[in-house]
């Protein structure tokens, strides 16, 4: 056997102690959140109505680090930390002096990097002596996670799940039942929201938050549970990139490209964000690449506008890419990625030019992933297909360039649910379903009013 090493772990005492909050470190002014309103900056007491006070105080905290409850951290045991591969014979496929590492989240219960936040939602939540969290869920992953962790805390969860995900993907509802939760097909009848969306019975991540939010905001025993976009959830997900970092060190190499795939931008900003704050601080030269639907292309095509975080128009304005809040995506099976906006702090790190994105058709997608499996044993989510079809990519013009480019991957799922649409690759019936722009221009001219950001 040779000494090479492919698999690079950490003991459980290595657990991250803090998670990494980045909004000291942005450049310029925040730009704020807005009431709908009244157009004022949005603040705790707008929140109040959802969220525990603890998650809201994470949420504006201008602290650069936030403790990690011992709680939460016990928790994290179950499948923290995780583990850090080299992917030789993927570099060995591609012909590539490329080095390339993959931090693969599929290792925790649920099969994705989801867990990281929603246990530390649940926790605060039970805390602050809820009973019930409402959320929403595309592909599946936040819904699983948010299902496991109530189970853990013992709390009651209800989930509206994207409809063409509820068709798609049987076994992961039969998952997050599995642990407990209530799963709705989301346009529901059961709420208004839903109601005035029966016209677009794909459903769409929008619509399924509008839901949610509407359960959460009429009882006062049920909050709401985001599982991506805020700055709070962005931040629980900073354990992998703090895990990351002491991994490569492990490994004696500094990612000159950190590659993830971006829906709401939860996984991107867990990977990347403590490498960014080393360039915004240090002045480190790491790239950042975000791979992203190309029928549902927020960060290439978008807007950077303000505008509701869900269809309905319940949440406050987010300064965002956008692609309009009533956009409804096709129905990719990459379900955790077709939502029309992205995390403001993402956001405004692409708008700086730190981050640069790409789009990527489903076939495209499927196709690298194909071929990761077949050289690195793992089957891929739909989601992380497009961060490994920027990773292939990024390879090969390594080796036109002939350096020796490492490259850090998020591999943020396991595709064991997603069988269909390996089903429909391999059969050769998958379609790169077009993007509309007539839909996207419909969408936008639809945009609330609200002052320009610079």
């Amino acid at each position: 056997m040779s000494d090479e090493t492919v698999k690079y772990t950490l003991s459980e005492r290595e657990i991250p102690t803090h998670w990494v909050n980045l909004m000291p470190d942005l450049p310029g002014e925040p730009i704020p959140p807005l009431n709908p309103q009244t157009m004022e900056p949005a603040g705790p007491p707008d929140l109040t109505p959802i969220f525990p006070e603890a998650l809201i105080m994470q949420e504006v905290s201008p602290e650069p680090e936030v403790e990690i409850p011992e709680e939460v951290r016990e928790v994290y045991k179950l499948w923290r930390p995780s583990p850090l591969y080299r992917a030789r014979r993927l570099e060995k496929a591609l012909d590539t002096p490329a080095h390339i590492y993959y931090k693969y989240e599929g290792v925790s219960p649920a099969g994705s990097h989801k867990p990281n936040s929603a246990v530390a939602q649940a926790y605060e939540n039970k805390q602050a002596g809820i009973k019930r969290l409402a959320t929403e869920t595309g592909a599946g992953q936040w819904g699983s996670a948010l299902a496991l962790a109530c189970r853990l805390f013992d709390l009651e969860c209800v989930i509206y799940m994207v409809g063409s995900s509820y068709d798609q993907k049987p076994y992961r509802r039969s998952m997050m039942q599995t642990w407990g939760a209530t799963v709705l097909r989301s346009p529901s009848e059961t709420t208004d929201a839903g109601r005035s969306q029966l016209s677009h019975p794909t459903g769409s991540l929008g619509i399924a938050i509008s839901e949610a939010v509407e359960v959460a905001a009429k009882d006062p025993e049920t909050n709401y549970s985001l599982g991506s976009v805020l700055n709070h959830v962005c931040l629980h997900q900073t354990v992998i990139g703090q895990e990351a970092m002491a991994q490569m060190a492990l490994a004696g190499e500094e990612p000159d490209v950190v590659v993830g795939c971006v829906g709401g931008g939860s996984n991107f900003a867990g990977l990347t964000f403590p490498f960014i704050r080393r360039v915004l601080r240090d002045g480190a030269t790491t790239r950042f690449l975000a791979a992203e639907p190309a029928a549902c292309p927020t960060l290439t095509r978008g807007v950077y506008r303000y505008d509701f975080g869900d269809t309905v128009g319940m949440t406050p304005l987010l300064p965002m890419y956008t692609l309009g809040h009533d956009f409804v995506p096709p129905p990719v099976h990459a379900g955790g990625l077709r939502y029309h906006g992205d995390a403001p702090i993402l956001c405004a790190l692409v708008k700086e030019g730190l981050i640069e994105a790409r789009a990527y058709a489903q076939n495209p997608a499927f196709e690298a992933a194909l071929m990761f499996a077949r050289d690195e044993g793992i089957v891929p989510g739909p989601e992380p297909a497009h961060a490994i079809r920027a990773t292939i990519e990024e390879a090969l013009a390594a080796r036109e360039a002939g350096e020796e480019r490492v490259i850090l991957l998020g591999l943020s799922g396991h595709g064991h649910f997603d069988m269909s649409a390996y089903d429909d690759y391999l059969a050769g019936r998958l379609e790169d379903i077009e993007f509309s722009e007539a839909d996207m221009q419909a969408a936008l001219d639809r945009l609330p009013e609200a002052p320009a950001i610079a």
